[in-house]
């Protein structure tokens, strides 16, 4: 159990600095950039997209380990699940989807709570990042014409 507590402790400040890191340089990077507005936007979405994407690799490939090679549990009963299977099963847990086809077995439902909780909190970022993005550029926009 002390493990799967590490690794959620890891996998909270990793996926938070992640994130942080890509938000830092979209701000660097689009302001003094010459895209058209709406491009930004695209390219805002893009990024938080991609920095999601990588946040639940991350949680996938942990889960996928720590099934594999220290035993803390599985899921829904299969023996040892893919690195597919657990990045399914990341990205259903991280957006809350939850659609119910794996189910945690043993300590890692620890690990499926915590990731909810900050894929819920990093989501929630991501969405105010774009609405900041959306009126600053619209903003520059309508200045421009």
């Amino acid at each position: 159990m002390w493990l799967v507590i590490l690794a959620c402790a890891f996998l909270v400040v990793a996926a938070t600095l992640v994130h942080y890191e890509a938000l830092r340089l979209l701000s660097l990077a689009l302001p003094g950039s010459h895209v058209v507005p709406r491009a930004k936007l695209v390219l805002v979405i893009l990024g938080c997209f991609m920095a999601h994407a990588l946040e639940i690799g991350l949680y996938a490939v942990v889960m996928h380990a720590l099934v594999r090679w220290a035993d803390v549990g599985t899921l829904g009963g299969a023996a040892t699940p893919s690195l597919a299977t657990t990045l399914y099963f990341s990205a259903e847990t991280f957006t809350s989807l939850g659609y119910g086809d794996l189910v945690p077995l043993g300590p890692l439902r620890l690990m499926s709570g915590v990731e909810t909780l900050n894929g819920l909190l990093l989501i929630g970022w991501s969405s105010s990042y774009a609405y900041m993005s959306m009126e600053r550029y619209w903003r520059h926009s309508k200045m421009r014409s």
